[in-house]
């Protein structure tokens, strides 16, 4: 009988695996420090990006020195999704890195669980901007180092001095360019909210 056919009905088949819960991260940091090939390196569909070249209007306001060599950069938002399990599903939003561009983190943030606030390796500082907003909002993060042209020469527990970080701050080496790595992030972060929830 049609009317009984769940399809019809706009609903599930009762013995139908039960939707995973689908957590928004984010994915953040300064300008140029490999947020864009992160989303792009471990999603699983094709990212949403919205990547400009950069012009010679931008020379005397971005700051490319150590990235002399970018050539465009995010102006809104990158967006990809990962599935860690049958249960989990990520959303990760990139958020654009120039100054210029930050008062759209707000609105990024809402309604995310966490972050990973990526670090290049040649400029930290950058990301002194990204690691005061989670803070002072509360909101769980763990840092990623980009280790460009895959190079690391200092250990997260320098790095964590350099950033004044708390050790409760899950500090990784990680490679942008390389799923697993990044993957690995991600997956320590997940293991941060669940630990941060079970103690709430």
């Amino acid at each position: 009988m049609a009317g009984s056919d769940p399809a019809v009905r706009g609903t599930s088949a009762p013995d139908a695996p039960p939707a995973p819960d689908a957590v928004k991260i984010l994915i953040a940091g300064g300008f140029g420090v490999g947020k864009t090939t992160m989303v792009g390196a471990v999603s699983e569909i094709v990212p949403l990006r919205t990547e400009e070249p950069l012009t010679s209007a931008g020379l005397n306001v971005d700051d490319l020195d150590g990235i002399e060599e970018k050539r465009a950069t995010t102006v809104a938002l990158d967006f990809g999704r990962i599935t860690l399990s049958p249960e989990l599903v990520l959303y990760l939003f990139g958020t654009p890195g120039q100054q210029r561009f930050w008062f759209m983190w707000n609105d990024l943030a809402i309604g995310a669980l966490g972050a990973v606030v990526l670090i290049d390796v040649r400029r930290p500082e950058s990301s002194f901007a990204a690691i005061d907003f989670f803070e002072r909002r509360g909101i769980p993060f763990v840092v990623g180092v980009n280790g460009f042209h895959g190079q690391h020469p200092y250990t997260p527990e320098e790095i964590r001095d350099a950033l004044a970080l708390p050790k409760r701050t899950p500090v990784l080496l990680c490679d942008a360019r390389e799923r697993g790595s990044c993957r690995d992030v991600l997956i320590t972060l997940i293991d941060e909210l669940i630990a941060s929830s079970s103690h709430n």
